[in-house]
């Protein structure tokens, strides 16, 4: 084959591979439409005010930019998630998906529009020393619960294995290794095995492999995240991937990784593999999802490829997740998906002709009963795409990123730069009366500067006082609910002890506990979403008073757009593996150790209580005073911008006649008086969407 027909199949091949990728992606395609023109009428509006006004649109554009929505995919072992993640970004063999699954890794897929110039990056972040230690010094997560549960034979088991584990980084890393904690490596490029140095963790070090440059799996011990910036074909803005590992690790680290990653973004996909489902094994993973919104949930069973019968069997699948699922009060309204990672790699490298022979047997099979239009019958990529469920999922996403936090960042950013552009508006109204037909204000410049002064700092401390009041309410709620459950469950003890004795082992689903506390979630963030709403209003009346007496704007002359309540995050924590979710070995070491209904119900009211206490703060600490940090913030931002907006239409109300002249000439001709009314028109069809 000479250079050009070379070139011509690579041409090919890459339009192709665009045209795959680009396929369920038309509502991002249509969000991306609204984006621009929202950035298009604040480049208007940054030439139409001054620079004060400049430097707001500049924020405003700043924070627009920085639009990336994440998408959180976590899965059982083996299920081909880290192969379905390859697909998504189109690069089928980047991540290594043999990686051994006690991992700790977050990778985060940074994705890009293509444009001319882009460099790819790669960072790698190191454990901190703290999180070294707690796992060094008691075996992470499972260490504590070992050691409160007085499971000591499965705590030195732990520590061994923790000992195991440092010696291990000390012969990989050098005896000082562990000055590379908290740091972070930053690197112009990667490819996989530069990733496979940073997240693929191998078994015990082999000296041979050390001495012959073998670098797999080097930094692995303790990478705790990396950031791979990169772009992907057809995908027309910035998205996030994030690869978790999972909730089923030795010291449980993974657990607490994967609620932080689930908790930063707003959509999440599950990867559940075809032959595996899902039941009551997967119970760490079904308490994570049903947290989360059922729209923000995504299912993706996976390994299609691998069922003799799909066309009979998936019916059946589709059945069994939804039964688990509502007997473990799972997400009611999550999309479920099928589809096959290996049929989009074979698909996007042009290599149909090398399936498996079971897989294309498959593929056939599940062919037969695509009653898509772009099913021809043919087996070519394009259908092999389509059945690999891979564009259903990418729709699935857009849409939920569109309708989501896309939609509430263009309404936030619409809402602010439509109070400016009003303000402009006004500024240039009043600038435009002739002197002799100009209104007297009712209040003096003086007397509205006070006012506004008074009612911004009136109402700031009024919200921040609502909220002291919510989150006090939510944590007396949160220890009401705790001291609740735990005399239940210790009254249940009592009751099975005086029954059965203590021959019997005794088991108590916390079930009821998360319940509650979920419960208590729905009303903090219903009343911190109430609370912000009612102060915007009472703002804005207030303001609007003031704009009439000072300014005698009003009516249908004004009007001020309100920022919407920040979301709420879900409350994932309360997925978080406590001792009573444990069955089977550690409950039988638990009960063995006791004797006496006295030792049994002091023993198991301080465990629960130890293992209860941190989710709780973490609800209160945390996730609670968050919800009030950005309500305060976007509240505090919305009165600056009033603030602003005053005194522009304060000096222009106090102004010479000479000053108005020459503000008029300079902010308001009529090619810019136009140019206003476009981006008023624009912004106001976002603002208030």
């Amino acid at each position: 084959m000479n250079a050009l027909n070379a070139s011509n199949e690579a041409g090919f091949v890459e339009a192709k591979q665009a045209e795959l990728l680009g396929s369920g992606l038309d509502a991002l395609r249509t969000f991306a439409v609204s984006f621009d023109r929202v950035q298009t009428a604040l480049r208007g509006l940054a030439d139409l005010g001054d620079e004060a006004a400049a430097r707001r649109v500049e924020r405003m554009s700043r924070e627009l930019e920085a639009l990336e929505p994440s998408v959180t995919m976590i899965g059982q072992i083996k299920s081909g998630k880290t192969s379905l993640v390859n697909a998504l970004i189109g690069a089928p063999d980047l991540l290594p998906s043999d990686v051994n699954p006690w991992t700790s890794v977050v990778t985060s897929l940074h994705l890009h529009p293509e444009k001319p110039g882009f460099t790819q990056r790669a960072t790698f972040r190191f454990f901190d020393k703290d999180e070294w230690d707690r796992l060094i010094s008691g075996g992470g997560r499972i260490g504590e619960l070992a050691s409160r549960a007085g499971a000591e034979d499965e705590l030195e088991k732990i520590k061994l294995q923790v000992s195991q584990m440092r010696e291990k980084s000390r012969l990989r890393l050098g005896r000082n290794f562990e000055m590379l904690l908290g740091q972070q490596r930053d690197y112009g490029y990667f490819d996989k095995d530069l990733i496979e140095r940073y997240v693929c963790l191998g078994d015990a070090v082999d000296e041979a492999d050390e001495t012959s440059g073998n670098m797999q799996g080097h930094f692995a011990d303790i990478t705790k995240a990396a950031d791979l910036h990169m772009t992907r074909a057809a995908l027309p803005m910035p998205l996030c991937i994030r690869d978790t590992p999972g909730v089923n690790d030795t010291f449980m680290m993974r657990e607490q990784i994967t609620i932080r990653a689930i908790r930063d973004s707003r959509i999440c996909v599950v990867v559940l593999s075809a032959h595996q489902a899902l039941s009551s094994t997967d119970m760490a993973l079904i308490r994570l999802i049903s947290l989360v919104k059922s729209r923000d949930i995504i299912i993706f069973v996976n390994r299609v490829d691998e069922l003799s019968d799909p066309a009979a069997q998936i019916p059946q699948i589709r059945e069994s997740i939804v039964a688990t699922l509502k007997k473990h009060n799972g997400p009611k309204e999550a999309k479920i998906i099928f589809g096959s990672a290996l049929w989009a790699s074979y698909a996007l490298q042009m290599r149909l002709d090398d399936l498996p022979a079971s897989s294309a047997a498959s593929l056939a099979n599940w062919a037969a009963l695509c009653d898509d239009d772009a099913c021809t019958g043919v087996l070519d990529e394009t259908t092999a795409w389509r059945l690999s469920g891979l564009p259903v999922l990418q729709d699935a996403i857009s849409q939920r990123v569109a309708q989501g936090i896309g939609t509430a960042l263009l309404q936030r950013i619409g809402a602010s730069a439509k109070n400016l552009a009003s303000g402009l508006a006004a500024a240039n109204q009043i600038g435009a009366q002739p002197e002799e037909s100009r209104v007297v204000a009712r209040i003096q410049s003086c007397e509205a500067q006070a006012r506004m002064a008074s009612l911004i700092k009136t109402r700031k401390t009024e919200l921040r006082a609502e909220f002291d009041a919510i989150l006090s309410t939510f944590d007396a709620r949160m220890e009401r609910v705790q001291a609740s459950f735990l005399d239940r469950a210790t009254a249940s003890l009592v009751e099975h002890l005086e029954h059965h004795g203590d021959q019997t082992i005794w088991n108590y689903d916390p079930a009821g506990l998360r319940a509650l506390l979920s419960a208590s979630h729905k009303v903090l963030a219903r009343n911190s979403q109430s609370a912000f709403d009612k102060a915007t209003k009472a703002a804005a009346a207030d303001v609007m008073d003031v704009y009439a007496q000072a300014f005698d704007l009003g009516g249908n002359t004004f009007d001020i757009a309100r920022p919407r309540p920040p979301l709420v995050p879900p409350p994932v924590t309360l997925g978080r593996t406590i001792a009573l979710d444990l069955s089977g070995r550690w409950w039988k070491r638990w009960w063995l150790q006791r004797r006496g209904h006295k030792a049994y119900a002091e023993s198991f009211f301080d465990l629960i209580k130890s293992e209860t206490s941190p989710v709780i703060k973490e609800l209160r600490d945390d996730l609670a005073q968050s919800v009030r940090d950005e309500a305060i913030a976007v509240f505090d931002a919305f009165l600056s911008e009033q603030l602003a907006v005053f005194e522009r239409l304060d000096c222009m109300q106090t102004a010479s006649p000479a000053e108005l002249t020459d503000y008029i000439a300079r902010h308001a001709p009529q090619e810019k008086r136009a140019l206003l009314e476009r981006v008023m028109a624009t912004l106001n069809e976002y603002a208030e969407s």
